[in-house]
């Protein structure tokens, strides 16, 4: 039963205590172009000519009416339309039919492309909660019902750990195999990759730790030779070969079976715990193809990651997982919930970060965090994380490929550099955010999104034919971070560690050398980092939005490790020539280990993913879980707050807010201000040159008359006056309740035809005996609909629309009503005071 009619009455007074903290909804605009047909059958039935009705979603192109995953809220999986508790009782003695005394199939749910009404849902739960509690008093099985439902929040929160961590280990380790695959092949087991394939050889040596005889490159099973310039052109022929395999692969899936298993997913899931519902988005299908296809692009070599995938990746298990239990299957708002705890199981087996993983949903993706969120999401991202390690994908204990260690502290002086790096994250975000929004939009409004195969192609084999020469570009995003953050010890043969052997001043302390010259490799490895970091920087921008699983993390980082050690071996040479400069002298003496280039690459990669996606708290969290070690958090804050403020000053949205506006989502930012001096009576409609608000009067009309407004306005919702003349409110009533009410009364109350009249009082007027039944409508009525004045400043409307999560608010005068305010109409007021296109907002 979805309303009560003591928990409705009173709404309007409780809900201060109900969401003291309450962030945003998603929105329910008015203007619903979904809601157009007559009957609740045709709801779900769309006509043929809704068939062709596509739309470019986070780059994907979406069918309206393709079958979803996840069925309407309120129905079981065996529940028909027809069937309800009270059926019988339907049926004969023309019984009025009232929607609060019946549960009607649908009523109270929500169609695609719509957002969810906070404030019911919250008050769905409590009233579930307190009759669960009443009636545990009464009985020892409703007692361990009660237990049962209190415990049922841990329990998922268990699932989707272990769900979520099983699924990342499965993907670390496909992914670390396809990487590997196409640079060679284990003769022992093709299931191996490099690493695990020379495990047990004895033949490895310390210069060529990574060349055994069980492992041979493409060129050594080909031609039977591994040197020469016709098996570097074979391996080169084979590397382009599975690069573009592996991206074809991806994209045709992708396209396939599974058009929302594209791009990070984090821009939607924002929205979709906004209160914004993508129906089949966090799906069965959407699941699998994105776990297949994000090991298939990111072993393609396109500058992407799975890190960010994974956040989607996990919130699929939840949203799968929630329909196991009925009080987050029935209860949108619940299951919301849930979904920001498996955004803190995303980043927690993405990065070995749990702690970092509830600030990062806390931060970035969350709207509504209650205290009880906070402490589920830490359970599940202990849970996952304990999954992940158990797994063991890397075969070093550790959760991720590039867990550092450093040693050496880090000086005061080292501030100015650390600040630099700062800065050059922030231009780095500001610059990536707005080539990769142009790029986007150049996609979407040409004919290069029509083509999104062709595109992928293109890009994989551009990646795959420029990448092969350099090492640095040819290696995995994940390797090339491990490689820049490595500090370089006694066993390194790595070229980064390529340094000059002096035995008269070198020293060495425990495993970590002293400063010293650079060498030939170091030369030739820093001139190929040069390179890589502008290939980076260029190929990043065209790749992200592309159709295929893409993350942004691991590329984002990847620049800043990049730069932060490019200027972290110049700080070292600096400081190694130049002991007796005064910001040297005191703290760097001849033979000392005095610069960490590790460190710098370290500090790099937190500001470039900083300037990109505006994280602080969470992203020094992160970073910190990394390293292991609290003497680095002061560089890190420095890094990540400079790169902020750089890149704030030179525009306010992080990535995902970019590519939410990009995409026209109902997203309501609440970072955002509200500066414009307007009034409630400004952004209300109907505007003067409007015609009058379609309304309802609650004893005047007739089932014909309604159905006749409803069939003749595409509005998704009506308020209720006590009549045209008077104006005077009564409540509001939803289109989509209506033409549920309507059409079960049709189907199942005697006697109910278009001459019936529809009654929202409380008791019935004198009737015609000889005329039909009415049509009792009350329970469908929300009675406290949230109203503003027609002066009411516009901030303060918005900042009620913000912590209070309503689709709409009614405007009034004296206590008539004048108009209606929706979220959209916010968010295109908001556009047309920015100077943007107040069109661009296209979901209702």
């Amino acid at each position: 039963m979805f309303f009560l009619r003591e928990g409705v009455r009173r709404r309007q007074i409780r809900v201060t205590r109900l969401l003291p903290s309450f962030l945003l909804s998603g929105l329910e605009e008015m203007e619903n172009a979904g809601f157009r047909s007559e009957s609740f059958d045709s709801l779900h039935h769309p006509s043929e000519d809704d068939d062709d009705e596509m739309v470019d979603i986070a780059g994907a192109t979406l069918d309206f009416s393709a079958t979803e995953d996840d069925p309407p809220l309120g129905s079981g999986p065996n529940e028909e339309p027809g069937s309800s508790s009270g059926a019988a009782g339907m049926n004969g003695g023309g019984k009025p039919l009232d929607p609060l005394e019946e549960t009607l199939p649908g009523l109270g749910t929500y169609e695609d492309f719509n957002t969810i009404d906070w404030v019911r849902e919250k008050s769905k739960d409590r009233e579930r909660h307190r009759e669960i509690t009443n009636k545990s008093k009464l009985s020892t099985m409703a007692l361990l019902h009660s237990v049962s439902d209190a415990f049922s929040g841990w329990l998922l929160m268990l699932l989707v750990g272990l769900m979520s961590g099983a699924l990342a280990g499965g993907i670390d380790i496909a992914a670390h195999w396809l990487t590997d695959m196409k640079e060679g092949i284990c003769l022992v087991g093709f299931w191996f990759n490099h690493e695990h394939c020379c495990w047990t050889s004895n033949e490895t040596t310390f210069q060529e730790r990574d060349r055994c005889p069980q492992w041979q490159s493409w060129a050594e099973l080909i031609t039977g030779t591994a040197e020469g310039p016709f098996a570097y052109i074979v391996n080169y022929m084979m590397y382009i070969f599975w690069a573009l395999l592996f991206a074809f692969l991806a994209v045709a899936l992708v396209r396939a079976f599974a058009p929302y298993a594209c791009g990070s997913g984090i821009p939607e899931i924002k929205t979709i715990l906004s209160g914004f519902i993508i129906r089949g988005y966090l799906g069965k299908w959407t699941l699998l193809i994105k776990v297949i296809t994000l090991v298939l692009a990111v072993s393609s070599g396109l500058s992407l990651g799975k890190e960010g995938p994974l956040v989607h990746v996990a919130c699929c298990c939840a949203n799968i997982l929630c329909h196991l239990f009925t009080k987050y299957r029935k209860n949108e708002a619940k299951r919301r919930e849930v979904l920001s705890a498996a955004a803190a199981v995303g980043v927690s087996v993405a990065f070995g970060a749990p702690i970092g993983g509830v600030l990062f949903s806390l931060e970035e993706v969350s709207y509504y965090f209650p205290l009880k969120t906070l402490w589920r999401s830490f359970f599940a991202a202990l849970v996952a994380a304990f999954t992940l390690r158990s797994i063991n994908p890397f075969g070093n204990s550790r959760l991720v490929l590039f867990y550092v260690e450093f040693h050496a502290p880090w000086h005061l002086v080292e501030l100015g550099p650390f600040i630099l790096l700062g800065i050059f994250g922030g231009l780095w975000g500001a610059l990536f955010i707005r080539a990769n929004i142009a790029w986007c939009r150049r996609r979407k409004t040409t004919r290069l999104g029509h083509y999104p195969v062709t595109e992928v192609l293109v890009v994989a084999a551009i990646t795959a034919i420029i990448a092969f020469p350099n090492s640095y570009t040819r290696m995995s995003g994940a390797e090339l971070i491990a490689e820049l953050f490595n500090d370089c010890s006694l066993l390194d043969s790595s070229q980064l560690c390529g340094y000059k052997q002096l035995n008269n001043t070198q020293t060495a302390v425990g495993n970590c050398l002293a400063d010293r010259p650079a060498g030939v490799g170091l030369y030739t490895a820093l001139w190929q980092l040069a390179l890589a970091l502008i290939f980076k920087i260029v190929i990043t921008v065209i790749t992200f939005g592309m159709k295929v699983p893409s993350g942004l993390f691991i590329p984002s980082m990847a620049v800043g490790a990049i730069a932060g050690r490019l200027l972290g071996v110049g700080m070292e040479q600096l400081a190694y020539y130049n002991h007796d400069w005064f910001i040297f002298k005191g703290w760097c003496s001849p033979g000392a280990d005095c610069i960490t280039p590790g460190l710098y690459a370290m500090v790099g990669a937190a500001a470039c993913l900083g300037g990109v996606t505006r994280m602080t708290v969470s992203l020094v969290v992160i970073m910190f879980e990394l390293t292991g070690g609290l003497e680095y958090i002061v560089p890190l804050m420095a890094a990540t707050m400079t790169s902020k403020w750089v890149a704030d000053a030179l525009g306010r949205e992080g990535i995902y807010e970019a590519h939410i506006r990009l995409n026209g989502y109902p997203f309501l930012e609440a970072k955002e201000e509200f500066e414009h001096s307007s009034l409630a009576v400004d952004v209300m409609r109907p505007r003067r040159s409007d015609p009058a608000l379609a309304v309802l009067t609650q004893e005047s009309m007739t089932v014909g008359e309604v159905e006749t407004l409803v069939e003749s306005t595409h509005y998704s919702g009506f308020p209720v006056v006590v009549s045209q003349e008077s104006q005077r409110l009564v409540g509001f009533v939803l289109r989509r309740d209506l033409l549920i009410s309507i059409d079960n009364a049709r189907k199942r109350q005697e006697g109910v035809v278009s001459a019936s009249q529809v009654l929202f009082t409380e008791h019935a007027p004198a009737q015609d005996p000889d005329g039909p039944p009415p049509l009792r409508l009350r329970g469908i009525l929300d009675l406290s609909p949230f109203t503003v004045t027609d002066h009411t400043p516009m901030d303060i409307t918005v900042d009620i629309f913000r912590k209070l999560g309503l689709r709409q608010c009614l405007v009034t005068h004296n206590g008539r009503l004048l108009g209606i305010i929706t979220k959209k109409d916010i968010l295109k007021h908001m556009a047309h005071i920015a100077n943007r296109d107040p069109d661009s907002i296209l979901f209702n």
